[in-house]
């Protein structure tokens, strides 16, 4: 009874949406004299607030949180190693899979890519620069996101596939193995190559940060018109010196967190300490067509609406596989096939590429038949207007794991440092479903208005932007469903025994 209920507060919500959607008409106070607003609230800035701003101005911070980092991440790597191949007491088998993942996703929601500034696979390379620097550009052929692109539909496949989440030394070979490729690749090409065009783990937190609160932005941009030595990008000299952005987003022209890692070095090189971590408006720059710098548009960019197209889908593929009715399924095709890998292979295969294929061509082309806009402009502009709803599964699906099984790395951290052995047992909480039921209820009426917002910014009227919106808002209606049939089935709680 409980998501019937849901479901019916979506029409005033929808009402209520449409009436915000609607041109707003001018204020009879628009003609007051300026003088009125001479004196605008300040801006909220992250960066300025008491003791945590001080703490995020630090220079030696982001360095700081990087050897934390990885601390844990040699902890991890040597218990999965070394320790018991059983995953809810090992640390490689609770940290990974139910502790990070679940607060990554929490930090993007209330203040974006925390865990890329945290990231410890690039202090082996910056350690290493300080004695030999790379000679070569990232080839211009690569530069695009199809390598992240095969590399996160691989790993999605291989985590189930492999089921990786209870193979502990599997966990640790990936620590080891990023921090061998993020070495290998920084230390040829210059920048940060790694983290832009190959990091599959990066590409998930960049398209998610663009539905954060907060960004790394200008606060007055009137001061850097005039500035000369655009030192956020290029960095400088001075003692010590600082590095500008690897990821070469120019500050003044750079829009939203797409592509940034948060690693705060434009802040520490501005000399004019005009940048700030400020207000974002959640999924804007879905909404419009504007160039970004070090990103051009992303409604022109196929390998981006592809990336974003894997994330959504996978989300709900991901999830799925972990209901008792997938699962089922599966094994009774495992028994007849006696291989696991195949019907993992054939379930990934459909629900992540060939059906999203299938759906958003035919989606595209209906909207066409509503507008003289390019097939390839439609396609990307409202592949990523899904986003949201992508991100409320993931969301709800990680945050799941971590609120039911939070209390894991005790038992592992007891058995670590003082060899008792002991199991990790939890159960679901009951408020639990019905918080990833509002969660979803979120990311369909975030998703329902950038695709709206998208038609209206591409048709030339409302009746035209409801023809060119609607397979799109019956794609976000059909995943959101799909969503609310996965909360409602009892889930495997991998990590945990139950």
């Amino acid at each position: 009874m409980w998501v019937p209920g849901s479901i019916t507060m979506l029409i005033p919500a929808a009402i209520i949406g449409m009436q915000c959607l609607q041109p707003r008409r001018e204020r009879r106070t628009a003609t007051l004299p300026r003088v009125l607003n001479s004196h605008p609230r300040r801006q909220f800035d992250l960066l300025r607030t008491p003791i945590l701003g001080s703490i995020l101005r630090y220079r030696h911070f982001r360095r700081s949180i990087q050897i934390a980092m990885l601390v844990v991440a040699a902890l991890v790597a040597f218990d999965g190693f070394h320790g018991p191949q059983v995953a809810p007491i090992n640390l490689a088998g609770v940290l990974p899979w139910t502790h990070w993942r679940g607060l990554a996703v929490i930090a993007l929601l209330l203040a974006g890519n925390l865990f890329c500034m945290a990231c410890p696979f690039t202090l082996p390379r910056d350690l290493a620069r300080k004695f030999v620097s790379p000679r070569f550009h990232w080839p211009v052929p690569l530069r695009s996101k199809w390598i992240a692109v095969a590399l996160l539909v691989t790993y999605l496949w291989t985590y189930e596939a492999l089921s990786l989440w209870d193979r502990p030394s599997a966990t640790a070979w990936i620590v080891v193995g990023y921090f061998a490729a993020a070495f290998a690749v920084d230390s040829v090409f210059r920048g940060a190559s790694f983290c832009k065009y190959v990091c599959p783990i990066g590409q998930f937190h960049f398209v998610h940060s663009l539905i954060s609160p907060l960004q790394v932005a200008v606060r007055r941009p009137e001061v850097c018109e005039s500035c000369t030595t655009h030192d956020c990008i290029r960095g400088n000299e001075h003692q010590p010196p600082q590095r500008g952005c690897e990821m070469r987003l120019f500050q003044p022209k750079k829009r939203g967190n797409f592509d940034c890692t948060m690693c705060l070095d434009c802040v520490q090189a501005c000399p004019s300490q005009n940048i700030g971590i400020l207000p974002s408006v959640p999924a804007q720059m879905f909404r419009d067509d504007r160039h970004g710098s070090g990103i051009g548009r992303l409604t022109r960019r196929l390998d981006v609406a592809a990336l974003a197209l894997i994330l959504v889908f996978g989300a709900f593929v991901n999830a799925a596989g972990m209901t008792e009715p997938v699962m089922i399924w599966m094994h009774q095709w495992h028994a007849r096939i006696g291989s696991m890998i195949p019907v993992v292979t054939a379930m990934y295969a459909v629900g992540l590429l060939i059906v999203p294929a299938i759906v958003i061509v035919a989606s595209g082309g209906i909207s066409r038949l509503a507008t003289q806009k390019s097939w390839k402009e439609l396609t990307c502009s409202f592949t990523l207007a899904l986003v949201p709803i992508g991100f409320s599964m993931w969301l709800a699906h990680f945050s799941n794991h971590f609120l039911s099984g939070w209390s894991t790395i005790i038992p592992a951290l007891q058995r670590f440092f003082s060899g008792a052995s002991s199991n990790a047992s939890g159960s679901i909480p009951p408020w639990i479903p019905p918080l990833e039921l509002y969660i979803l209820d979120f990311g369909l009426l975030l998703t329902l208005y950038t695709v709206w917002r998208v038609a209206r910014r591409i048709a030339s009227s409302d009746t035209r932007a409801l023809a060119v919106m609607s397979p799109w808002a019956v794609l976000a209606a059909a995943l959101y469903s799909s969503g609310v049939w996965i909360v409602l089935q009892p889930m495997q709680m991998r990590g945990m025994a139950m």
